[in-house]
């Protein structure tokens, strides 16, 4: 990854207490092809996401009791790229935010778990090149494609400081609007002139801020029928969104939260 990738996703996490229930229920329902533990010897079992197409949509990260015990809990984790992670902390810091850990791990990069001054969690991440292409750059985001993350959704406490926040931070820019009944306007973020989510005032009955990953499908009934024929629960949709596609939230069979988008398509 190169600086052109500075406010970009570049990847994205989930961390759950079952790996092999998480392959079974997102291979039905996204169509990717989770990795099987590696027999490295390692603790860690950390497997990566792989898409029909031959790349990658992220990892998959088993949570431990330890890691429980020590706070960490299953969800889906954005990663954003930043050139220098140590300034990033302190932004998060000087906003009321948090820094949980941070980490470097080799051929990799380095990387810190951070909260807002609301408590939504994200990754700020350095990402090291590969040796053989210094030059890569993260596909996993991709607004129009299934398999990829097609949208990032911030649900806040406190709309206008968390726009301030990102846009200052990141380099996002904040333009357009949705109203949304109850919620006040839903409000667009980019990255330049590349569309990639929004942010939204949270409801009442959520219990903290937080981000919420759609994941692109190529065909939201088909998705939503495997997310229930697997074990987990639709929470909303399906909502036609503009461009004619459909969105829907979900959770797994822990319940974690996600999101899907896709078409409907003819049975």
């Amino acid at each position: 990854m190169t600086d052109p990738d500075t406010g970009a996703f570049i990847w994205y996490e989930l961390m759950t207490p079952d790996p092999d229930a998480a392959k079974t229920f997102y291979d039905a329902v996204i169509g990717w092809d989770i990795a099987a533990r590696e027999e490295s010897g390692s603790e860690m079992d950390y497997r990566m996401i792989r898409r029909s197409d031959g790349g990658h949509a992220g990892g998959v990260l088993a949570l431990s009791r330890a890691m429980q015990d020590g706070g960490a809990r299953p969800a889906w984790y954005g990663y954003v790229c930043v050139p220098d992670v140590d300034a990033a902390k302190s932004a998060f810091e000087a906003a009321g935010g948090t820094v949980h850990f941070d980490q470097t791990i080799e051929g990799v990069g380095r990387m810190a778990l951070v909260a807002d001054g609301q408590g939504a969690p994200l990754y700020v991440m350095t990402p090291t090149p590969p040796f053989d292409d210094p030059n890569a750059k993260s596909d996993v985001f991709d607004y129009r494609k299934p398999q990829h993350v097609r949208w990032n959704e911030l649900s806040t406490a406190d709309q206008d400081e968390a726009i301030a926040f990102y846009t200052g931070l990141f380099g996002w820019r904040q333009d357009g609007a949705m109203p949304m009944p109850g919620l006040g306007d839903y409000k667009f973020l980019y990255r330049g002139e590349d569309l990639i989510g929004a942010i939204v005032q949270k409801s009442p009955a959520m219990p903290q801020s937080n981000w919420t990953y759609s994941i692109g499908v190529d065909a939201i009934d088909r998705a939503v029928a495997a997310v229930k024929d697997g074990g987990g629960t639709l929470i909303e949709g399906l909502h036609q969104i503009p461009g004619g596609e459909f969105s829907a939230v979900c959770t797994d069979p822990h319940g974690i939260a996600f999101g899907l988008v896709g078409p409907r398509r003819e049975k």
